[in-house]
């Protein structure tokens, strides 16, 4: 089901904040035309995390621009840049998530596009915002992280900080930048009213944080404190944590002690019988679940928790997920092709409409793959 059948995207972005974004309304029927750079085309088509290449390119490239279209335009060279602006007049939205000023150099600023097309939605994402000092700094996602204190929330007190392992920065901002767009179309096709969208990756971690950071600033402004032992969140009080057990790894979320001493045969919780204190000992408590839990296997603990309700699960590898019915019956695998028939496997879109899945088999192009079909449709030459 293809909700935003005949909108139009030019899209300029790259790597994956600003294509992320316009992935996720390909994704809900919308046409994507990536604008790149001849002969380099998205940086990120050489972004390699893994030796596993696609067509020569990286298979990150190939997961975040499936079902997009790429028409190569030297943005420098008047003549190629007056074609992108009759592309544009003819679509219904614009983005990119190149620094501020770049766009406004090379003329196809808010400005200059809206001046001309007032209808147009105009999105943009950058690292730090438009102002202030850290505006012109490089806004990637590890940069981002480190900055806005996430890496500080994760792993025991003891240990250095730890950032997240996935582009999750990257993926918020282009999150945002989705809603904002989709809330924009929705009152252009009210009043045929255009907008400015910005979103800031810098603005997307914080709101990420909301939790703790709306804590940390109601609380006299305390730095969250990790626990030092079996650590997992920094103002939820024991058992919340990781636990290694004889053979695996077993998450407890919340959860009352005596019951837990109770169920797992622990008496050295017995003396922890205020709730009020389970904070402010989290580490005294997690220690001895901790040594208690390593003496029987994850499946053991299990058996025991769970009938009885207690808010717990195995720590999965990859591997060991993909073997659970419980993930298999989500049918969250998908292949997609490119042109030339080359295969990938990647994630479907996690939406579904009246039940359907939203599911784009057309694998991402190659670099200027549809300029000629582009140019004879939207007579750009």
């Amino acid at each position: 089901m293809k909700l935003l059948e005949g909108i139009v995207i030019v899209d300029f972005s790259q790597f994956l904040s600003g294509p992320s974004a316009s992935l996720r309304l390909a994704d809900l029927g919308a046409r994507v035309i990536k604008i790149e750079k001849p002969r380099t085309g998205d940086i990120c088509r050489q972004l390699y995390v893994s030796e596993i290449k696609l067509e020569g390119e990286s298979t990150i490239f190939h997961t975040i621009n499936r079902n997009k279209e790429s028409f190569t335009a030297d943005l420098k060279d008047e003549g190629d840049r007056e074609v992108i602006l009759k592309l544009i007049s003819q679509a219904d939205v614009v983005m990119h998530n190149f620094r501020p000023g770049v766009m406004e150099k090379l003329g196809l600023g808010y400005e200059t596009i809206k001046s001309d097309y007032p209808q147009i939605i105009y999105a943009e994402i950058s690292g730090y915002g438009d102002s202030g000092p850290w505006e012109k700094l490089p806004g990637q996602d590890l940069l981002l992280q480190s900055l806005t204190g996430l890496p500080h929330l994760n792993g025991n007190r003891n240990q250095p900080p730890t950032p997240m392992g996935v582009s999750v920065v990257d993926i918020l901002a282009g999150t945002h930048l989705a809603q904002g767009i989709l809330a924009a179309l929705f009152r252009k096709d009210q009043t045929g009213e255009g907008a400015l969208i910005h979103v800031s990756m810098l603005e997307s971690s914080l709101d990420f944080q909301f939790e703790v950071y709306t804590t940390f600033l109601n609380d006299g402004e305390e730095l969250p404190q990790r626990s030092s032992q079996n650590h997992a969140h920094a103002y939820v009080a024991a058992p919340y944590g990781v636990y290694q057990t004889a053979d695996g790894f077993l998450i407890l979320a919340m959860g009352n002690i005596q019951v837990l001493k109770d169920l797992l045969e622990c008496p050295g919780l017995a003396p922890y019988q205020d709730p009020g204190k389970w904070f402010a000992l989290r580490d005294e408590i997690k220690r001895i679940l901790a040594a208690h839990l390593l003496t029987e296997t994850t499946a053991y603990w299990l058996g025991i928790l769970e009938p009885a309700d207690i808010w717990c699960a195995e720590v999965l590898d990859f591997e060991k997920l993909m073997e659970e019915e419980g993930y298999q019956v989500l049918e969250m695998e998908m292949i997609t092709k490119t042109s030339n028939g080359s295969e990938i496997k990647t994630t479907r879109c996690p939406i579904r409409i009246n039940g359907e899945f939203l599911l784009s088999k057309k694998g991402a192009p190659f670099l200027g793959e549809h300029n000629d079909a582009i140019s004879k449709e939207f007579n750009l030459k």
